[in-house]
């Protein structure tokens, strides 16, 4: 049985067959002798993107008193979901994501940019946050998601596509009931040049 681990694109944390090709990280938010999760989404605000192989470290999954292994489909997933790129296995991405964010400015630290993105990413009912949308969907950078009701929309190279676990799926974009997935300081990255993973596309 899968556990509770697979993140999507709305933030949420659900338990499918499918592992996702990113892993990352809210901190302890699950109890190791059951490996079920606590009643908590987040225990910090550094919520972070990591790779799936790093250095040949093989960790037994929410088995140990420890971070608890999150999954998701690709990096714009965890992206949209309010994730960062992590400093430690992901060090040039998450340099070329913080130059991307300060776009010719003062570089923020890693603190800055979980407390703008924690503020971004969730409401006051610690619910994901949807933002209204400023543009044309299909002027949103590659890489950006977008939501109508309860699905999720990849925006990339002009095309919007259906998220599942199982990848995505080319359609129109919708049109009605439309937000913001992304956080709008992770669209500015990505406007000003930092390229995400997605998969299959």
């Amino acid at each position: 049985m899968p556990l509770q681990n697979r993140v999507t694109p709305f933030g949420d944390i659900t338990a499918v067959p499918q592992r996702g090709t990113f892993m990352g990280n809210r901190g302890i938010i699950h109890d190791p002798s059951t490996r079920t999760l606590l009643k908590r989404r987040w225990s910090t605000r550094a919520w972070i993107i990591c790779v799936c192989d790093f250095r040949n470290v093989r960790r037994a999954v929410m088995a140990r008193q420890s971070w608890t292994e999150l999954f998701f489909l690709d990096e714009a997933t965890a992206l949209s979901a309010g994730h960062r790129p992590c400093f430690y296995c992901q060090r040039q991405r998450a340099k070329a994501f913080q130059a991307a964010w300060a776009d010719g400015t003062t570089k923020p630290s890693a603190p800055e940019m979980d407390r703008v993105l924690h503020a971004e990413r969730l409401e006051g009912n610690g619910g994901k946050k949807l933002h209204p949308l400023a543009t044309a969907i299909l002027d949103l950078p590659d890489g950006s998601m977008i939501a109508s009701g309860d699905n999720a929309y990849l925006v990339h190279r002009g095309q919007t596509y259906l998220w599942s676990w199982d990848g995505y799926m080319a359609c129109p974009p919708p049109t009605k009931d439309i937000s913001l997935l992304t956080p709008p300081s992770t669209v500015r990255a990505l406007a000003a040049g930092y390229i995400p993973v997605v998969l299959g596309i």
